[in-house]
């Protein structure tokens, strides 16, 4: 890949998802929007069907390297998604695209490499905190199908996006109600999970608690919960979307402090997204900052949601002409 320039390299990049799967191609790390298709994975057996209909669509072009980001632990250029059936590796990746040079991310990871990549329009803020010192670090907090998070460290011209599986650490307890909820989320479980409630799944998991509590059997899916949230059809769903604000409110104030992000701690994700205009009514910032003595400390990070569908994709591309430009 040393032979191609990187303001003329171009790549394949694709955000692969427990429910949908966007590619794209780039020119030189840039995204070209026009080039973007999303596919439905239950309409494909696995990652090459989708790369390979992807590259049919588009008249198989010619790339010098591609990229993939799985909602999923990556390790050693090998990558399995968590909720499908699904795996890749770097090599197989090159064999599918035909690029000499390929990489396999977390998804989380190309949500990070993209921070820098994404439009201010683009940007919700939640909760605001003081401008930035160049060079601190980020935090990204993916939650979709699943609940993943992302630090971004810089180091001078570099930049390092460390991969996790936080989704699958125990679910923080602070009230007896959310000690019920996670005997409720265990006894289905085995496991209080984080992803078990801070994902789309895991809203309807909190919804079907709540009806427990109330002592008759409720179902939702998670899109039926929040339009019956916006729409203050259900009072079920609007309290289920609470809880569900509070407890992300908590748990993304415990990984501030793990991480201590002073350059902002951002919320990524289709669950993210339609959480978004109700962080602040429903009492995020409060769960966020609710750390006792560390109460003012808080207030160093500021808090936003990213918009932007696409970001993945973008932090896909910027991170295969980072890696060009340093060879």
């Amino acid at each position: 890949m040393s032979a191609v320039q990187p303001s003329d390299m171009r790549s394949l990049v694709a955000d692969i998802g427990g429910t949908n799967t966007r590619v794209a191609l780039a020119r030189g790390g840039v995204l070209q929007q026009e080039t973007i298709q999303r596919f439905r994975n239950t309409e494909h057996a696995g990652i090459e069907n989708v790369l390979r209909a992807y590259a049919e669509a588009q008249s198989n072009p010619d790339c010098d390297a591609a990229s993939v980001a799985i909602a999923g632990p990556v390790r050693d250029g090998h990558g399995t998604l968590t909720n499908l059936d699904w795996t890749i590796d770097e090599d197989t990746l090159s064999r599918v695209t035909g690029a000499r040079f390929a990489a396999v991310l977390n998804d989380l990871q190309a949500q990070g490499h993209a921070l820098d990549r994404i439009a201010p329009e683009n940007l919700r803020e939640v909760i605001s905190g003081p401008a930035p010192v160049p060079g601190a670090s980020q935090l990204v907090i993916g939650i979709g199908t699943g609940f993943n998070v992302a630090p971004v460290h810089h180091l001078g011209a570099a930049r390092l996006v460390a991969p996790s599986e936080a989704g699958h650490g125990n679910l923080p307890v602070r009230t007896e109600a959310e000690l019920r909820l996670c005997q409720f989320v265990e006894a289905a479980h085995g496991f209080p999970a984080v992803e078990d409630v801070l994902s789309g799944r895991g809203l309807e998991r909190v919804y079907a608690w709540l009806g427990h509590e109330a002592g008759h059997a409720k179902e939702r899916k998670a899109a039926e919960i929040m339009a019956a949230c916006n729409d203050h059809a259900d009072p079920t769903a609007a309290e289920a979307v609470r809880r569900f604000v509070r407890i992300l409110g908590r748990v993304a104030g415990n990984q501030a402090l793990d991480h201590l992000p002073f350059g902002g701690v951002f919320l990524a994700g289709g669950v993210a997204r339609a959480m978004a205009p109700h962080l602040i009514p429903m009492g995020f910032a409060d769960a966020f900052r609710d750390k006792g003595r560390f109460a003012g400390f808080m207030q160093n990070f500021s808090v936003s949601v990213i918009e932007d569908d696409y970001a993945a994709l973008a932090g896909s591309a910027a991170h295969l002409a980072r890696i060009s430009d340093a060879t």
